[in-house]
């Protein structure tokens, strides 16, 4: 059951009021400008989405939930079909991110079809009731992030792609399936916590993540790119519309890509520029992005487009108009990554630490006071520690952190020094009613992995988590300590939502396939077998090498001297269900033993209890 918000809490939230500038509301007239039609309440059951979870949002902040983050929540919560310019529409609040309509001369371009195939569709067909029943003749996903593509097939079902340019950045489909099967497993259960999968919505509970409201849990779906941009200034014309493209590679995703639009005079930057901080290093895990350089897209996106456009737009929340406004809101978010990155690595090389840069660090009183630089959804704090481990890793360099127990052998030492677990208890008892929220997470955290059982520790953390929650400017991090106390009063809420769908593993190529084979080898179990199979897919006309050997599969295409013990024939769409082969020649025991050698992914590991 959750608690009421502390003095402390509320205190907070009294000096935030005052701190920033609530009386501009820019936003808001911004993010309802050009609006065509809004349905009362947008409902799409098989995707998990209905924005009448969130009719809370009206009125001033309760003292449960952080004033700038209510205000963030209450604008993204905004939904329905808006017009940016006459030929440019938007579908907002309908998924985590926005669709782009932009139409032609004989039909519509979809720009990033959303998460699900089912938000997606619903937003299509918003779109065509109020703009007329018009064909796709054209689908272009800005970046390799599933809210930008998973709803391709809701914007091109059955065989309607057939024969419609599907565009993207190069690298698309090898960093899209990179990241979601290889370590999809762990991203997608540490995602739960980050959206609050689990939470209610309302003042103590989920009430949005900073970027969009939620993630919509429908079907995910991919239809490959059949044109890959791969440089600066490429231009394609598409149903007649004229197109310039930006490669944005390693900003906030490993493949990505602005556009602009000539005749329009409009610039989409994907989602390198939105009302928000972005991260650095999301809290999902993501290999660490690269603020130098994304910075430095910024500024060429000002350089090649600044003097022409009259508007800009990105794949969440709502354009800026007006080149003057577009300009410097380009110019405010180039210097928010920009200053994040010089100012850490001048602290990194005066020898400060990430946890202690992080504690320190505050932005210049131009980027403090905007609103669209806060950190709803990336954070100052974990932003600038992804920075540190961008160029140093985890080690900060002090011989006491090199080699640290693990967390459950060090909650034991811990535990004992301090005098056993109910003595721990009973000082952060005093520490919570003094509003050390951070203090009685760190020691409570040692005692619930030193002693999983004890009830004090356990409700005491997830009273202090729900504090560290109602005080969190960040949606994410709202979400993340909300739902710790989640888990630890009422047990794990599990993985609801994978991105890792069979369309997704349809892209792998055998190689790709074969390696994610091999990060599921249990290696301790099979250390002592000897395993090689030959797999000769059919329809691509190559034939692979597997060799289990040392609890390590390696694969090759090379002749090989040997016979294998078994041969395995299938076509590309079989190869994902390996083990289940049934043109089988030579010994078929080696196929079961390779095949039990994999572990399946854990979906529902411990988190916050060892």
């Amino acid at each position: 059951m959750s608690k009421p918000a502390s003095s402390t809490i509320e205190a907070q939230h009294e000096h935030l009021l005052k701190a920033l500038p609530f009386s501009d509301q820019q936003d808001f007239t911004d993010a309802r400008r050009g609006l065509i039609a809004a349905p009362d309440r947008v409902v799409v059951p098989d995707a998990g989405w209905d924005s009448g979870r969130y009719t809370f949002l009206a009125g001033e902040a309760p003292v449960t939930v952080n004033p700038s983050l209510w205000r963030q929540s209450q604008l993204t919560a905004i939904h329905g079909l808006f017009e940016v310019v006459p030929g440019i529409y938007q579908v907002r609040g309908y998924d985590l991110a926005n669709v782009t309509f932009i139409e032609g001369d004989r039909g519509v371009i979809v720009v990033d079809p959303l998460i699900s195939a089912q938000t997606a569709a619903a937003a299509l067909a918003l779109y065509r009731e109020n703009r007329g029943d018009r064909p796709v003749t054209g689908l272009i996903y800005t970046h390799s992030h599933v809210d930008h593509f998973g709803g391709a097939r809701g914007i091109l079902p059955g065989d309607q792609a057939s024969g419609v340019p599907v565009l993207a950045p190069a690298g698309f489909i090898e960093h899209t399936v990179s990241e979601n099967v290889y370590a999809g497993p762990a991203m997608a259960r540490r995602a739960s916590f980050m959206y609050g999968a689990a939470l209610p919505t309302g003042p103590s509970g989920q009430v949005g993540a900073g970027l969009g409201q939620t993630n919509s849990t429908g079907t995910v779906t991919l239809i490959p790119p059949t044109v890959s941009i791969r440089h600066t200034g490429e231009r394609a014309t598409v149903d007649g519309v004229r197109m310039v493209f930006q490669m944005a590679p390693g900003s906030e995703a490993p493949a990505e890509m602005h556009l602009y639009l000539p005749d329009h005079r409009a610039f989409c930057v994907a989602e390198n520029a939105t009302h928000t901080l972005h991260n650095v290093l999301t809290l999902r895990g993501a290999e660490v992005r690269d603020p130098r350089a994304w910075a430095g897209y910024i500024s060429e996106s000002i350089e090649l487009f600044g003097a022409e456009l009259e508007v800009v737009f990105a794949s969440h929340h709502w354009p800026t108009w007006g080149r003057q406004q577009a300009v410097e809101f380009l110019r405010r978010q180039r210097d928010l990554y920009a200053y994040l990155h010089d100012q850490t690595v001048r602290m990194i090389n005066a020898g400060l630490t990430g946890p202690e840069i992080a504690e320190t660090f505050q932005l210049p009183p131009a980027l403090e006071q905007a609103w669209h630089t806060r950190g709803y959804y990336g954070s100052v704090s974990h932003n600038v520690k992804a920075v540190y481990q961008r160029y140093l890793g985890w080690y900060d360099g002090n011989p006491a952190r090199l080699w640290p127990h693990p967390p459950v052998e060090a909650g034991r030492r811990y535990v004992e020094f301090m005098g056993g677990a109910d003595a721990v208890v009973a000082k952060a008892r005093a520490s919570y009613a003094a509003g050390d929220f951070r203090w009685v997470a760190e020691v409570l955290n040692h005692v619930v992995f030193a002693v999983p059982d004890h009830a004090g520790a356990r409700d005491l953390l997830a009273d202090a988590y729900e504090q560290l929650g109602y005080g969190s400017e960040n949606g994410t991090w709202r979400c993340v300590y909300l739902s710790g106390a989640h888990e630890l009063r009422h047990g794990s809420m599990g993985t609801p939502a994978t991105a890792a769908s069979p369309d997704l593993v349809a892209q792998l190529t055998p190689e790709q396939l074969f390696e994610s084979f091999a990060i599921r080898v249990n290696g301790p179990r099979c250390w002592n077998d000897v395993v090689t199979v030959d797999v000769e897919v059919t329809d691509l006309d190559r034939q692979y090498r597997l060799t289990l050997r040392n609890g390590v599969l390696t694969h090759s295409r090379a002749p090989q001297p040997e016979p294998a013990q078994v041969t395995v024939r299938l076509t590309s769409a079989e190869l994902p269900a390996l083990a289940a082969a049934t043109d089988v020649r030579g010994d078929a025991g080696a196929l079961r033993l390779l095949s039990g050698a994999l572990d399946a992914p854990d979906t529902d590991f411990a988190i916050v209890t060892p």
